[in-house]
């Protein structure tokens, strides 16, 4: 398949000074190797500062990598950097890069009179992305008066003035309301219909479960974990879960469930008078026989082993 995103031994390290002016190296990216195909949403997981942000910044020029090489469309990351940024757009969270003293028209106009586009082209362009994000009852109104799902629609219109191929998204829905993420969420696969190629970075594993066709997980500056979200769940993760629906049992019945061999988290939520108790074991375990035996088949109305969710699977992985 056509590879759109590619990194190969991709190392960057950071330089600072600590109160006793002694330097001091981080490394940020450890011998990254990534490919990504086109046409795709690719779901980049990790805790904060295992080096999402830094891929992000390298692949859209605005960093440097230490060592190895970044290449989008082909075209090396540093030394091709001007042909890279014309055919990529960049979208953040928050209200980071925007006027709010300026309508949402006025700032998509500026931004395209940066990006050298023509007056026409520029009028032209303008309506079918503002339509395109659903602001175009809103285009004539300052942007200090948007809401933060209005301002991020904003941000992603401003990522495709040039109608690129390919589109990073770091964290696109922090901050949002529900309301606001889920818009975001439904306009995703749209773009990906109409040919883009979409990197995302996300702390949310349900939205990177929706939306993603590939999830790499990066922990140190390294991917531990890569396939499709259900390859995660079955084969990287390093649990099974087991997920009883029982009569409200006594703490000292969970404290065994707990001791049983091959347990390795009990988690329990009730609901009036049932309990439901998710049970994180090693992968092979049987628990379900120790399991009734503990609480009473009497008083268990279900007891299943289902795969992991991609949250359990991811905190399984990086734990």
């Amino acid at each position: 398949m056509d590879t759109v995103i590619e990194c190969l031994d991709v190392v960057r390290v950071f330089q600072s000074r600590s109160k006793l002016m002694k330097k001091q190296e981080v490394k940020a990216l450890n011998g990254l190797n990534l490919n990504i195909t086109r046409g795709i949403v690719f779901g980049l997981l990790g805790p904060n500062g295992s080096g999402k942000t830094t891929t992000i910044r390298i692949l859209s020029t605005l960093l440097t990598p230490t060592s190895g090489q970044a290449k989008v469309l082909g075209f090396d990351c540093v030394k091709a950097a001007n042909k890279v940024r014309g055919k990529i757009g960049l979208i953040l969270g928050g209200d980071r890069g925007l006027y709010g003293r300026l309508t949402g028209e006025e700032n998509l106009k500026y931004f395209a009179a940066l990006n050298h586009l023509s007056r026409d082209a520029s009028r032209k362009r303008l309506k079918e992305i503002i339509e395109m994000v659903g602001l175009t009852t809103a285009s004539d109104r300052l942007v200090e008066q948007y809401s933060r799902g209005m301002k991020q629609r904003l941000h992603i219109a401003r990522g495709l003035l040039t109608d690129p191929e390919v589109l990073f998204m770091d964290e696109p829905t922090i901050g949002l309301d529900p309301q606001g993420a889920q818009e975001l969420r439904r306009l995703i696969p749209q773009l990906v219909q109409r040919g883009k190629t979409i990197l995302l970075t996300t702390h949310y594993m349900s939205e990177a479960d929706e939306l993603s066709s590939q999830v790499a997980i990066i922990n140190h500056g390294k991917i531990i974990a890569l396939g499709t979200p259900s390859e995660i769940k079955r084969s990287f993760s390093r649990i099974a879960v087991c997920e009883v629906i029982c009569r409200n049992s006594e703490i000292k019945a969970i404290d065994e469930v707990r001791a049983l061999q091959g347990v390795q988290q009990v988690s329990v939520s009730t609901d009036g008078p049932v309990q439901r108790l998710t049970i994180q074991v090693l992968p092979g375990t049987e628990v379900k026989a120790g399991v009734k035996n503990v609480l009473g088949e009497g008083n268990i109305e279900s007891i299943i082993m289902r795969d992991p969710t991609l949250e359990e699977a991811y905190l399984s992985i990086i734990r």
